[in-house]
């Protein structure tokens, strides 16, 4: 349309996203957003609305994104157990030295934020932590886990993929953050193989 200025949306919440996960959501404001994004304020609202809305399609945008990657990592679940698990976890480890994208969660972040957040936005983080431990149980019962099992390893395997996220943001190496990894896959290996009566092994992989 003449004398409106176009741009491509996907670029722009890709920039608004990065700037939100850097700064969190209290300490970006709309000039930040401007400078970032190249729109300016009104072009923001319009096209977007407030900033509660455009942290919401960000929000949606990361859970998308890193969920597609995570339910292809988990899709051979029922045949290669442990080798899904451990992609799942190498998910995490390749955001995390993406040289293009911070450090951290986005999602993680806005649950600890929750207090100070809109209902709204809290609510999608927690909907998008709910999303993560039902694609884990459901990868766990395809394992062949049992139902109380897959549900207990489903709980910690988010919150320890959550805490690489956090230890990331504090300078861990990949080395350490690895021998996190190789803990709790020991650890599902030998439930995996109590379960079937085979002897438990679970190798290190190394960095």
């Amino acid at each position: 349309m003449a004398g409106k200025k176009q741009f491509d949306v996907g670029i722009v919440l890709d920039a608004a996203m990065v700037q939100f996960w850097q700064a969190g959501y209290a300490d970006t404001s709309l000039d930040d957003l401007s400078r970032t994004t190249g729109l300016n304020r009104s072009s923001i609202y319009s096209s977007f609305g407030d900033k509660d809305a455009l942290y919401l399609r960000c929000l949606d945008r990361y859970a998308a994104r890193y969920g597609n990657r995570y339910d292809q990592a988990l899709s051979r679940a029922s045949e290669e157990p442990l080798q899904a698990v451990r992609a799942f976890f190498e998910v995490t480890l390749q955001r995390i030295a993406d040289p293009d994208v911070p450090d951290g969660c986005l999602i993680a972040q806005t649950a600890m934020a929750t207090p100070v957040l809109s209902p709204a936005i809290a609510a999608r983080a927690i909907e998008a932590l709910g999303f993560q431990h039902a694609r884990l149980r459901t990868a766990l019962n395809a394992a062949k886990l049992t139902e109380v099992d897959a549900d207990d390893f489903a709980v910690h395997i988010m919150a320890v993929n959550q805490s690489l996220a956090v230890m990331s943001r504090t300078g861990a190496s990949q080395k350490q953050l690895r021998t996190v990894i190789d803990i709790s896959m020991s650890a599902l290996s030998h439930a995996l193989h109590a379960r079937s009566g085979d002897i438990p092994v679970c190798k290190r992989v190394s960095p």
